[in-house]
């Protein structure tokens, strides 16, 4: 996944309020807002991105021309602009998340394609969108032609994340040793522990107190630890008495 970081920029109308505090609009002339200035309304602007997304989630490779390029099309899942605060300044941030690496070439044309959609596709559309803030509107442009270049950042997604393996179980011998459930559940409770599972030692000990015979427990055991029984189901129930022997 890659993150493609850019300037933005903003006119702010101040509401223009008389002496006795009658709203009586917005001035004609805005103020130029830059990244840090519109930090403060972070929020307010990634509600208004969002809107602008619509129902489709503002994937713009929905827009991209196969013809143009059919390797990047087929490369790029999606490519969804949003904003990010960075060091103090809100940019703008298109997350373009990929099936494949892209060739130099491939990034290049992508890059054009989305500099398009700033300054004449999706930009053009959410800069005319008024967003209200505490004391005025504010405009926002996602281009400007004299300053705008992107910033490529490779990050990892969610999905790429790998999870922690599982412990693999420790494996405990049950046949010829002693038969006694508490020596049993001492054995496997140690065996968990010494691989780093004290939570599974925890949870297997409960369960085995909660159990309602000797073989039911013996199986919650070769849950946790490998053993003679971890492949087979019990057929024989045991007394209580049978458990303390």
């Amino acid at each position: 996944m890659l993150k493609f970081y850019s300037p933005l920029t903003g006119d702010f109308y101040e509401n223009d309020v008389d002496e006795f505090g009658w709203n009586n609009g917005t001035v004609d002339y805005p103020t130029l807002f830059t990244g840090s200035d519109m930090s403060y309304y972070a929020d307010s602007i990634q509600e208004a991105v969002e809107q602008r997304n619509g129902d489709d989630g503002g994937n713009l490779m929905l827009y991209f021309d196969e013809s143009r390029n059919p390797d990047i099309k087929a490369k790029v899942m999606s490519a969804v602009p949003s904003v990010e605060t960075q060091n103090g300044v809100l940019m703008g941030c298109t997350t373009v998340k990929l099936r494949e690496s892209l060739t130099a070439p491939e990034m290049e044309d992508l890059l054009e394609y989305l500099k398009g959609q700033f300054s004449d596709g999706w930009g053009e559309g959410f800069e005319q969108q008024a967003i209200q803030i505490s004391n005025g509107v504010l405009n926002v442009h996602f281009w400007n032609a004299e300053h705008f270049a992107f910033e490529v950042v490779s990050v990892q997604s969610e999905e790429s994340v790998k999870k922690p393996p599982v412990p693999k179980r420790p494996t405990m011998k049950l046949i010829g040793e002693d038969g006694n459930i508490f020596a049993i559940l001492g054995r496997a409770s140690r065996l968990l522990r010494e691989n780093g599972q004290q939570e599974q030692a925890k949870e297997m000990t409960n369960r085995v107190f909660r159990s309602v015979d000797y073989y039911s427990a013996l199986n919650i055991i070769s849950e946790y630890v490998q053993t003679e029984l971890s492949e087979k189901t019990p057929t024989k129930p045991k007394t209580r008495s049978d458990m303390e022997r």
